[in-house]
């Protein structure tokens, strides 16, 4: 080997340190925060079953019991949904669940055999670590390594993260934004379409991709070439309704199985929402101080989650702020008739931009500090209530 050849080969083993480190930082916080959360929710919930959910047998089923509390403390509430349609198909009820993640499940179950909740379980984290190294990435290019670390910090500790190892879609919806977004800032437009329409098939919220991914592919100089990449999310996404239509004879029951959750368009938009929200603070039936809690909680994120969205918009352009924009405005415009803010802190748990603003926002250790303190212990609060069959988000 030449002397020059050598010196090529140490100056390319050098660049791709940082590369490397920047994965390792950001696998090693998914290891961590993932391993105190698995370990806080199974201590909560044999520490704290006599204060278990008096209703919890109403939401109880079956599915939900596989291998023992360990890994069945990550199948609550919404879980039966994706659970059920994994290994039975759709019905009306089920309907509003995009099937991407439970086409995951029932596939990775057989592999498992038929252990489908555990099946869930492994591809919610594989899909966490992608977001994280993901996550790291996207900020490092615009924060530097301090930066991306906060950022991807601020998503391990965000109050919601416990459903990135639940039986939640929210992982793998996370991981298939940030792929649509990186796709497309390489000019990869193609690409960006179709990942952006799987993460349709995984929440119909992902519709709230395609205007950024729109505008990024305008300022592309082949127009016209870009946007035909973006516009392969449509056929992609098509698949969702022609599933509904063969097992259920509706192509549009993920619209009316909204009733279910008592959600309605409202005329005035998202901010028919926030004036739901506080028009209808507590529901009938519901006690006062359960209502506090949940309003109160949801109220205070969207007062987060504003700001941060002009901040986003600010910092990092106009594609990002509009994600950011169309993620609140689309829950927001069909507020729940009882909880007009319903799930609205786990639907922020994939805005990714949050967490890019949050990480300029904790440049100054103060503010730094306070974040991950009051995220944590926010998050300890939710894995509590998730353990004993509280409402979470």
């Amino acid at each position: 080997m030449s002397v020059g050849q050598r010196l090529r080969e140490d100056r390319a083993a050098r660049s791709d340190l940082p590369v490397r480190r920047s994965r390792t930082e950001a696998i090693e916080i998914f290891l961590w925060s993932r391993a105190a959360i698995w370990v806080a929710a199974i201590f909560l919930f044999l520490w704290f079953e006599p204060n278990r959910q008096p209703n919890a047998g109403r939401w109880d089923s079956p599915l939900l019991h596989e291998l023992g509390y360990g890994t069945d403390v990550w199948a609550r509430w919404d879980s039966v949904f994706f659970l059920r349609v994994a290994e039975h198909g759709y019905d009306k009820a089920s309907a509003s669940f995009g099937p991407l993640y439970p086409a995951l499940v029932w596939l990775v179950g057989h592999a498992f055999l038929g252990h489908y909740l555990f099946a869930g379980i492994v591809i919610s984290l594989a899909a966490a670590l992608g977001s994280f190294l993901l996550l790291h990435r996207l900020a490092e290019e615009r924060l530097g390594a301090d930066g991306a670390r906060r950022a991807v910090l601020y998503l391990a500790v965000f109050p919601m993260a416990l459903f990135l190892q639940a039986v939640y879609s929210e992982a793998l919806f996370l991981l298939l934004a940030l792929a649509a977004f990186a796709f497309a800032e390489r000019r990869r437009f193609g690409a960006a379409g179709v990942v952006a329409g799987l993460a349709i098939l995984t929440r119909v919220a992902g519709v709230a991709l395609l205007p950024s991914l729109a505008l990024l592919a305008w300022r592309h100089r082949d127009r016209a070439r870009a946007l035909g990449g973006v516009a392969l999310a449509l056929p992609v996404a098509a698949i969702y309704p022609l599933v509904l239509w063969r097992q259920i004879g509706d192509p549009w029951a993920f619209v009316h199985a909204e009733d279910r959750w008592h959600r309605h368009l409202s005329v005035a938009g998202p901010f028919g929402g926030i004036w739901d929200a506080f028009r209808h603070w507590t529901p009938s039936g519901a006690g006062v101080h359960h209502a506090v809690a949940v309003n109160g909680e949801a109220l205070v994120l969207l007062a987060v989650f504003i700001p941060l969205t002009v901040l986003a918009w600010r910092r990092f352009g106009a594609p990002y702020g509009l994600f950011a924009a169309i993620s609140l405005a689309i829950p927001l415009s069909f507020p729940s008739s009882r909880w007009p803010l319903l799930s609205l802190p786990r639907f922020g748990l994939v805005v990714f931009p949050f967490f890019l603003a949050l990480a300029v926002l904790g440049g100054r250790p103060r503010v730094h500090t306070a974040i991950v303190v009051s995220s944590s212990l926010f998050l300890g609060i939710a894995v509590a209530q998730w353990a004993l069959w509280q409402w979470v988000a």
